[in-house]
């Protein structure tokens, strides 16, 4: 399996703290540096799943389109606004 983690996917937008800021995201890469660096809940059920699919979207078990729909789950979950 390759691994490729800048694999792009339709783009995301959070809207991340309290501040209303956003973000955008369109990558595998993006997922995992936001899962893993500065996600606001880590005990999830949504939020776990989503970083094990952004491992197996690494090692191109599954499309990054799999990333996606995972992170829109884990948002909702965490309360994060989600704009498509």
């Amino acid at each position: 399996m390759k691994r490729n983690t800048l694999r792009p996917f339709p783009a995301v937008t959070l809207v991340i703290g309290e501040s209303g800021g956003t973000r955008r995201i369109n990558s595998v890469h993006q997922v995992a540096e936001l899962l893993l660096g500065q996600w606001p809940v880590e005990n999830g059920e949504e939020y776990v799943a989503a970083v094990r699919v952004c491992l197996e979207a690494m090692l191109g078990a599954v499309p990054p389109e799999v990333v996606r729909d995972a992170l829109i789950k884990a948002a909702r979950e965490a309360g994060i606004s989600v704009m498509q």
